[in-house]
C-alpha cells in the first residue's frame, strides 16, 4: 500500500504492526514530492544548524488553493515537528500567530490558483534566513506516488519517501 493520506498518524504503530505481521507492504508520506522530500531534508538539517541559536525565531507559512480543506496541511505539520524535534524552546506548533515563546506559529493561507508553498523563516534583530518550497502544479505529487508504487512493488515492509529517494 502506498498512502498519502495525513490526519492518522496516532494509528501508525498499529498499522505498521498489522502490516509486519502479515508480510505486507507499506509506504506512508505526508508528501509525495520529491522536491518537498529534498525539502524535509534541507528543513532537518537548518533546524539542527539553529537549534542553539537563540536570537533567532523560527516561523512556518503555507499557502495552497482556496478549496484545500486541511490547515494546517500534513506537509506543514510535518515540517513543524521536524524543527520541534530540534527546537528545545519549541513545545508545539499552532496554527496562528503567537508570541508565546513555546509555541512554532504556522500560518496558513488559501489563495488562488496555488498548488502548495511552503517558508520556514528564522528571524533575528540581525538577519533573516528563509528556506522556501513552491510547487508550479500538481505533477511532481503524482510523479512521486508513482516513483513510489514502482519502488514498493514487490517488497514488503515499512517504507518512506526516504527509501524511495535514498535520503
Amino acid at each position: 500500500m502506498v498512502c498519502g493520506s495525513t490526519g492518522w498518524l496516532t494509528q501508525l504503530p498499529e498499522v505498521e504492526h498489522v502490516c509486519t505481521q502479515n508480510n505486507g507492504s507499506l509506504l506512508y508520506a505526508s508528501n509525495f514530492s520529491v522536491g518537498v522530500n529534498i525539502f524535509f531534508e534541507l528543513n532537518k538539517k537548518l533546524a539542527q544548524l539553529m537549534s542553539n541559536q537563540t536570537s533567532y525565531t523560527v516561523s512556518l507559512e503555507e499557502i495552497h488553493h482556496t478549496q484545500k480543506k486541511d490547515a494546517p496541511s500534513g506537509t506543514a505539520i510535518s515540517l513543524a515537528e521536524q524543527i520541534l524535534a530540534q527546537n528545545t524552546t519549541k513545545t508545539k506548533w499552532v496554527n496562528t500567530e503567537t508570541s508565546n515563546v513555546n509555541e512554532l506559529q504556522i500560518i496558513s493561507k488559501r489563495i488562488d490558483p496555488a498548488p502548495g508553498t511552503h517558508k520556514i523563516k528564522y528571524s533575528s534583530a540581525i538577519d533573516d534566513i528563509e528556506i522556501t518550497h513552491t510547487a508550479h502544479n500538481r505533477q511532481g505529487f503524482a510523479a512521486g506516488a508513482v516513483l513510489a508504487a514502482e519502488f514498493i512493488k514487490g517488497k514488503s515492509g515499512i517504507f518512506t519517501m526516504k527509501d524511495v529517494l535514498n535520503l
